[in-house]
């Protein structure tokens, strides 16, 4: 009985002596314990099962006092569920196949592009670019040393079928152009639905857009718009386009050269009328960047007291209004009772819309000038 008294204190003092040797000098090769934890090329494996183990340690070996196993930071037991652990998938590289990248490049600065696309054009084998002497400022800033090729619209042709043929013996080709995404306004259709017709993957890299920088940023309705790229250069051609959207429930948005887009205000005006809602957009995301906001009339007395107008434009035009609606009713009717009045009366243009003016109340100059923004 004595003895028994005697040794319940001295185990006491033993596992306290085995807690400070375990805490200073580590766990022994078999833990604690009948359970083990192996480590194996940096990972730790537990054989633990379901409970957690019943085991001594320290912090260091990746064991902590609590009875759990606690892998060091950033590693995952086996017998840990993948969402249990720390650790981030590691950095994503490029598949070994062959595959045409369209890659979106800054439209004026430099920081608008994805960390996703400089990946792509460091680890692709070849760029295909608009502008090679373009293309190699943005390079040099991202430290980028993948061979160029150029691809512009003078040797689209050919040089389509030549990137095909890089693609189909494996080649990884990134397409750029010297500001936004391909194929908008830019070359780019021909090599891609030609990689299409000889199944090769086609996978988009999003970047910056001028356009859709420029419409989220006028205040115009976005919810229903539609881009027709550049205008045409032809005053007779614009106007008839002018002429197509005239009754349009959506925002139009074209691109316009800086030397003709007073030219292209002033055919707004007279087509569209001078209330008709437009913005102007230059130079986003650059130094210089602008927007001109307002009335058709408005915005082209701002531009008629600069003596030059420079950089990119893009031209957004907002859709019909209720009140521009009626105006056409109006002229609709103007027309049809002044062709009428000439029919019945026998009587020329001029004297038949005197007539048509009295009878809707109006001047007779008002009433020429609706007749003239009618037709």
């Amino acid at each position: 009985m004595a003895i028994g008294k005697f040794l319940d204190p001295l185990k006491a003092v033993m596992a306290f002596l085995a807690l400070v040797l375990v805490k200073w000098h580590g766990l022994p090769k078999n833990v604690v314990g009948r359970r083990s934890l192996a480590v194996r090329q940096g990972s730790l494996n537990c054989n633990c099962g379901t409970d957690p183990p019943l085991i001594l340690g320290t912090g260091a070996s990746g064991v902590n006092l609590r009875g759990r196993c606690a892998p060091p930071h950033g590693v995952r037991l086996a017998c840990m569920k993948p969402g249990d652990s720390e650790a981030t998938e590691p950095t994503r590289t490029l598949d070994p196949g062959a595959a045409l990248y369209l890659v979106g490049t800054p439209i004026g600065n430099l920081e608008d592009i994805t960390l996703r696309a400089v990946r792509v054009m460091k680890e692709c084998d070849l760029i295909a670019c608009e502008d090679t002497r373009q293309t190699q400022k943005l390079l040099n800033h991202y430290g980028i040393t993948t061979r160029t090729i150029s691809y512009h619209e003078h040797n689209e042709m050919t040089r389509s079928a030549e990137l095909v043929l890089e693609l189909e013996r494996g080649a990884r080709v990134a397409l750029v152009t010297d500001a936004g995404m391909p194929g908008i306004s830019d070359p780019g259709f021909r090599l891609i639905s030609l990689a299409i017709r000889h199944h090769v993957p086609v996978v988009p890299i999003p970047g910056a857009s001028a356009f859709l920088a420029a419409l989220v940023a006028s205040g115009l309705p976005a919810d229903s718009f539609r881009f027709s790229g550049f205008l045409p250069a032809k005053r007779g051609q614009r106007l008839r386009m002018l002429e197509s959207i005239q009754g349009s429930p959506r925002t139009q948005v074209f691109y316009e050269a800086p030397h003709r887009v007073k030219g292209a205000v002033e055919d707004i005006v007279q087509v569209l009328g001078p209330d008709r809602h437009i913005v102007i957009a230059r130079e986003v995301t650059k130094i210089h960047e602008e927007f001109l906001r307002g009335r058709a009339s408005e915005v082209l007395q701002t531009l008629n007291v600069r003596a030059e107008i420079k950089g990119e434009i893009t031209l957004l035009i907002g859709k019909q209004e209720e009140t521009e609606q009626r105006t056409m009713k109006t002229s609709a009717t103007l027309r049809q009772r002044l062709v009428e009045i000439m029919a019945e009366q026998k009587v020329d243009e001029k004297a038949a819309l005197k007539k048509v003016a009295k009878e809707i109340g109006v001047s007779k100059s008002e009433a020429y000038r609706e007749l003239q923004r009618s037709k």
